[in-house]
């Protein structure tokens, strides 16, 4: 089985957004989608081990900020590369403003966001999938959407930018995390994106 396949589904990059007791923070998700029009509901799902899905589970809601092709990889690396747990993601960040419920959504590389309250949390094992209702939303530019084979081929550093001289590196195919070490351990599994050891590929400099 070739689970590259999977890279062929065409969909969307997120920043999502929330926040608890006075904390905001923030991850990168790929699966969002409007699920109904009428009402309007849509759904996400979140890996368990982003700080960002506890705190919409105690909080009920949440932002997305829909990525477009104007996004750069400090993004990705703000928002993906760091847990929310022992960071400050919105630390010296400008380019955010707070919508109508008090969270904050991404203004830079960005086309649009959502706010959204939870009516429903599906456990899918490893993620939670959650169904919300549109709060509000607006356009912030006309500037298409980020694909993932978008962010693959124009946003995600090429091997050769992230393998130090003289080394050897296993870099993470999803997410472009960088492991360094002449092995990569059959068992791991990447620290950010959650992806295990077959996708990441082997970089020599």
């Amino acid at each position: 089985m070739d689970s590259k396949a999977m890279f062929n589904l065409s969909y969307g990059l997120f920043v999502l957004t929330a926040a608890l007791d006075g904390k905001d923070n923030g991850c990168i998700i790929n699966t969002a989608g409007q699920v109904t029009s009428s009402p309007n509901r849509i759904s996400i799902t979140v890996n368990k081990d982003n700080y960002t899905d506890a705190m919409i589970k105690k909080s009920g809601k949440f932002n997305i900020s829909i990525l477009s092709e104007e996004a750069n990889f400090d993004i990705f690396r703000r928002f993906g590369f760091h847990s929310g747990r022992d960071t400050d993601k919105f630390e010296n960040y400008t380019a955010c403003r707070r919508s109508e419920n008090g969270l904050y959504y991404v203004t830079e590389g960005t086309n649009a966001y959502i706010s959204a309250s939870v009516e429903q949390a599906v456990d899918l094992g490893t993620h939670t999938m959650y169904i919300a209702a549109v709060d509000d939303m607006e356009v912030l530019s006309e500037v298409p959407s980020a694909t993932y084979a978008y962010y693959h081929a124009h946003i995600k550093p090429k091997p050769e930018e992230t393998a130090p001289a003289g080394k050897t590196v296993w870099r993470c195919a999803i997410c472009g995390y960088v492991y360094e070490g002449e092995e990569l351990p059959e068992d791991f599994i990447c620290p950010l994106c959650k992806h295990p050891a077959s996708d990441f590929e082997k970089v020599v400099q």
